[in-house]
């Protein structure tokens, strides 16, 4: 189903249809990221299109897709995950994309204050920050030809992560049942 997370309506027509097609809810997954993440950006260079943008795809989309979700994810206690990305700038913060590091580590503080409200619901709610291979850092290897090397020689296994072998079996046990006692957490998974 294609959505516009900057659109409240998209993301509710889209709980819609997962729930009309499957008859239930039980996982709900948000990742996007704005098509502005990669690239360097100095303070100077935010204007308020490119802050609404980070803003919009990152954390008013999360409150969207929580509100939307919440009352599906609500009828299945114990077994209801609400899984968000963070990412290495949301932790550590980001020299070179202060937006992308600020919107990402409000995602960390979103994730933790709904873990609160919703753990009497049932209801787990997490956090991933990968460090995998993504078009945005592809973008980034290009920009910067030493980045790839550096990165690999800073990553203690050596390598960036591939996104489904690597980061998607951390996703898998978040939204499974061996997870049912973590909420509130950021997993890393950066090798």
């Amino acid at each position: 189903i294609r959505c516009d997370v900057t659109r409240r309506g998209e993301i509710e027509a889209a709980v819609d249809a997962a729930v009309e097609h499957f008859g239930h809810l039980d996982v709900f997954i948000h990742n996007a990221v704005s098509r502005r993440s990669s690239g360097v950006v100095t303070l100077e260079d935010i204007d308020r299109d490119l802050w609404e943008e980070h803003a919009s795809v990152t954390l008013r989309a999360a409150y969207y897709c929580a509100q939307a979700s919440f009352p599906h994810l609500s009828r299945h206690p114990g077994q209801a995950r609400y899984i968000l990305f963070t990412s290495p700038a949301g932790m550590e913060g980001s020299s070179n994309n202060p937006p992308y590091g600020m919107v990402k580590a409000g995602i960390r503080g979103f994730v933790k204050s709904l873990a609160r409200e919703w753990g009497p619901f049932g209801i787990n709610v997490t956090c991933v920050s990968p460090l995998a291979r993504t078009p945005a850092l592809d973008i980034a290897y290009k920009e910067n030809p030493v980045l790839e090397e550096r990165l690999n020689v800073m990553i203690p296994l050596g390598r960036v992560g591939d996104p489904e072998n690597d980061i998607g079996p951390a996703l898998a046990f978040l939204a499974g049942d061996g997870s049912r006692y973590i909420t509130g957490q950021t997993i890393v998974v950066d090798g």
